[in-house]
């Protein structure tokens, strides 16, 4: 191999270094979002099963309340 070709190797395994450190960066910010919303999911299917048992406990006070 050629000085040029050794030259332009090395650019490009700078290059690939350089897109590995970014990829990397890239790569726990959206595993870190991942969790996030992962967790905002779990919150929000609590809520929404909270809600459902206040509205079924409402129905049910409301069909006591026709009977008497």
């Amino acid at each position: 191999m050629s000085v040029d070709e050794w030259t332009a190797l090395e650019e490009k395994v700078e290059e690939l270094i350089e897109l590995c450190s970014v990829m990397s960066t890239e790569n726990r910010a959206l595993r870190t979002q991942q969790q996030n919303w992962t967790t905002e999911r779990a919150k929000l299917i609590e809520k929404n099963e909270l809600a459902k048992s206040r509205v079924e406990a409402m129905i049910t006070r409301l069909k006591t309340l026709e009977q008497v």
